[in-house]
């Protein structure tokens, strides 16, 4: 693909000074302004030593990469080589500045607004196949009849074995109305399956379900931030209200973020109009900027529960940040993300486009949630989380402390749900989602999700199909046994031991046929919610995926007392200065 104009021609360019200052000054207007994701471009006035050093460097990249092509032993591929150092120098800054191609434009259009043409499907990559993992509800997929678990074949007679998401997303995708024909196998069938499927402008929910608890406690999914996100939560919000709710819970858990305007008009449903969400600050000034709700709100006194954790980062943090410093919501769950950055898009020749972080966002405390150190970086590498000493206290509206640099702290905090390794390893080895498949082949109807339980007939007919599969895995007591051996045999103390060593391994090993009882509540929730997705799609998965949830369970506490509630959000108590997460590793993500 060609990226400029300038490394078309023959002879390395030879750029005045002078046009680098015009480029400098330049400011494109603003594109589509996005957190977490994508947000047009103001370049920045630069003194002259600045600006000759990019002049003497683009000359020199200009000049090797011309001698590059023209001499190298073997032919080179120009957009390749192009594409690989462009890539190679934005990730030297941070994971959000990218470069999109003209090619990836159709998946950057549906990070940004949700929107893409297609069959309408999820798909997973299970060996050597890519299997459809989910239909959407009401899209082509779904309506010519393609189910989760089938495996595809064939792509408009083109062998799929072996081709990865990303060449199968490109088959898939295209103009809606356009066809494609697609060869499945199916659980159950002995022959393949043909169709033919007309692609749709397949639009992604945000708010994937929506539901009236127990309690009269309203409870809202929130999965992304793209275009129409702040209208399905006032839509659900309304709904949920005429149902009788008296409370809210906003679940935005594994939410990664997106627009920013969407953040904005979210947390507008629950505060004023003329209330500041979050402020934007960068080098160059024409960043700084306030955003302010600016519509009418549905409701500013229903009490509210934000959940989150270490997945809901960047426009998910906005909103959590926004009303716990307005106190006007108590956030439950584990310490956020910490994504604080703002990006913005511009265009490039040929149809490319240039993602570039150019800001960092407060909310109305004054506090920013970025908790890694992108501008330093180690001598192998590595990137720090802010220093524990860099963290600074802000106050909320009631004056209690927040805190900059940790992502979003919870006023409740939930230890975070863990599973035992053989429930890992049936997730890993896709066996729940097999399992559904054959269960759903013999059972043309189940119970409403939330409704919905495996009985301990069928529960024990999955173990049992389990151990005729490959589920082979090492215990954490396993684990242990080898560590210790592993440091006796060091120490010279693990003489003449051998056989008690051997006798012990046996036993342990001999207790792993206990894991499937010990560890039956936690695999039937995941099973029974993967079973629902096959009968009712996302809203199905995620209804089924409430039960003996921990986070909702202290929720939805918090919401049988509002006295409570209100005196989280009003007592002062006075904390000891968090410390940055002891178990995330140093890494550059």
């Amino acid at each position: 693909m060609k990226n400029k104009i300038e490394l078309e021609k023959p002879e390395a360019p030879k750029t005045s000074l002078s046009f680098f200052r015009k480029i400098a000054k330049r400011i494109v207007l603003p594109l589509a302004l996005m957190v977490g994701g994508y947000v047009g471009f103001a370049a920045i006035d630069k003194d002259d030593d600045h600006l000759f050093e990019i002049s003497k460097n683009m000359e020199i990249f200009g000049n090797l990469f011309q001698q590059l092509n023209k001499l190298y032993v073997d032919e080179p591929k120009p957009g390749a080589l192009m594409k690989t150092g462009i890539d190679a120098m934005l990730a030297s800054l941070d994971p959000y500045t990218d470069y999109i191609t003209a090619e990836e434009i159709e998946d950057y259009r549906y990070q940004t607004s949700g929107e893409y043409g297609g069959i309408g499907a999820q798909v997973r990559q299970i060996g050597d196949h890519i299997v459809i993992s989910q239909p959407y509800e009401g899209f082509a997929a779904q309506k010519a009849g393609l189910k989760a678990g089938d495996i595809i074949l064939e792509i408009d007679g083109k062998d799929c074995t072996g081709k990865t998401y990303q060449e199968m997303g490109k088959l898939l995708k295209g103009i809606p109305k356009t066809s494609v024909k697609i060869k499945i196998g199916r659980e159950g069938e002995l022959k393949p399956l043909d169709f033919t499927i007309v692609r749709d402008e397949v639009k992604v929910k945000n708010v994937p379900y929506f539901a009236l608890l127990e309690n009269k406690v309203g409870y809202i999914k929130l999965t992304g931030f793209m275009e129409n996100a702040a209208n399905e939560v006032r839509e659900a919000l309304v709904s949920l209200k005429q149902q009788g709710a008296t409370s809210i819970i906003l679940d935005e858990r594994e939410n990664p973020g997106g627009l920013l305007r969407e953040a904005v008009g979210i947390v507008n449903l629950f505060v004023d109009k003329g209330q500041m969400v979050v402020a934007m600050r960068g080098r160059v000034k024409d960043w700084d900027k306030q955003y302010k709700t600016e519509a009418t709100p549905v409701d500013t006194q229903i009490p509210v529960v934000v959940m989150v954790n270490a997945w809901s980062a960047s426009a998910s943090e906005i909103v959590a940040g926004a009303l716990q410093d307005l106190d006007r919501a108590v956030i439950v769950g584990q310490r956020s993300f910490g994504k604080g950055l703002v990006q913005q898009t511009l265009p490039l020749a040929y149809g490319s486009l240039f993602k570039v972080t150019v800001a960092k966002y407060y909310t109305p405390s004054g506090r920013c949630v970025q908790s890694i150190d992108y501008s330093h970086r180690n001598a192998d590498g590595t990137i720090d989380r802010f220093a524990d000493s860099l963290i600074t206290s802000f106050k909320t509206k009631n004056g209690r402390t927040v805190w900059d640099g940790l992502g979003v702290i919870p006023d409740m905090e939930v230890h975070a749900r863990t599973y035992s390794v053989l429930t890992d390893t049936l997730m890993a080895k896709s066996l729940l989602f097999h399992y559904a498949t054959k269960y759903a082949q013999k059972n043309p109807s189940i119970d409403k999700s939330d409704k919905f339980r495996l009985t301990d007939a069928e529960y024990d007919d999955f173990v049992a199909w389990v151990k005729t599969q490959d589920y082979t895995y090492v215990s954490r007591e396993e684990k242990d046994l080898v560590n210790f051996k592993k440091h006796a045999l060091k120490n010279g103390t693990f003489a003449n031991s051998n056989g008690e060593f051997d006798a012990l391994m046996k036993k342990v090993q001999a207790g792993k046929a206990d894991d499937f009882t010990e560890f039956k509540t936690e695999i039937k929730v995941l099973l029974e919610s993967e079973i629902a997705s096959r009968y009712y799609y996302e809203a199905g998965r995620v209804a089924a995926s409430l039960k003996d949830d921990p986070d909702l369970k202290q929720a939805t506490d918090i919401l049988k007392d509002v006295k409570g509630w209100k005196n989280i959000l009003t007592t002062i108590v006075v904390k000891e200065k968090p410390k940055q997460r002891a178990d995330l590793e140093r890494k550059g993500e």
